[in-house]
């Protein structure tokens, strides 16, 4: 994130919003929404914050949940997700040091050296966060849509729905059955003079 990103966005710093819990990052486009979220992922992932008994400690992407509004995001977040663990591994590795930080891995270059001093931390974050790209084919990035379609199809018996469910993503029969079923129902009741 830029400079400037942070002066318009002053009160937004991934750095410090808080891992527990839900969070709801919302903002027009173009002002570093799906940058916040993949440096949340990498928190995450590295356990950034939390004590050693803490549920939120080796987290892998199977274990995450990121839920966007279309597929075309769901594919682009995926990929920038795997680009950050990628990039933030880099970071944590013996050659970092070496690296001048770039504008995209400043803000992880400032997570390693407030948050993990100590370089003989660094091969165990470095670790995780290979790994957490390895399995980004396994993470929960989906729609709000998709997301629910799969826990009502792995949870179908719990949910009483049924097993095998198609997931509509052109309403326009349903629309057209509704509208006609109305039509039926409140119209052709009415009296031929109106």
């Amino acid at each position: 994130m830029t400079d400037e990103m942070t002066n318009r966005n002053p009160n937004l710093d991934p750095l410090a919003l808080p891992l527990n819990g839900s969070a709801l990052i919302e903002a027009s486009a173009g002002t570093g929404k799906t940058f916040t979220i993949a440096i949340l992922y990498v928190r995450l992932v590295l356990g950034h914050g939390q004590s050693n008994d803490s549920p939120l400690q080796n987290l892998l992407p199977p274990n995450l949940l990121v839920v966007t509004f279309t597929d075309a995001a769901t594919k682009e977040l995926r990929d920038r997700i795997r680009t950050r663990l990628t990039q933030a591994a880099e970071v944590f590795s013996d050659a970092a040091d070496r690296l001048e930080p770039t504008p995209e891995t400043a803000l992880i270059h400032k997570l390693r050296d407030d948050s993990y001093p100590d370089p003989a931390t660094w091969p165990d974050c470095r670790k995780k966060l290979l790994l957490a790209a390895e399995w980004m084919d396994e993470a929960a990035v989906s729609t709000i849509h998709g997301w629910c379609n799969r826990m009502l199809s792995e949870h179908a018996f719990d949910s009483g729905s049924l097993f095998k469910l198609t997931l509509e993503t052109d309403q326009s029969e349903l629309l057209d059955e509704v509208a006609r079923d109305y039509w039926r129902t409140f119209v052709y009741p009415l009296p031929p003079a109106l």
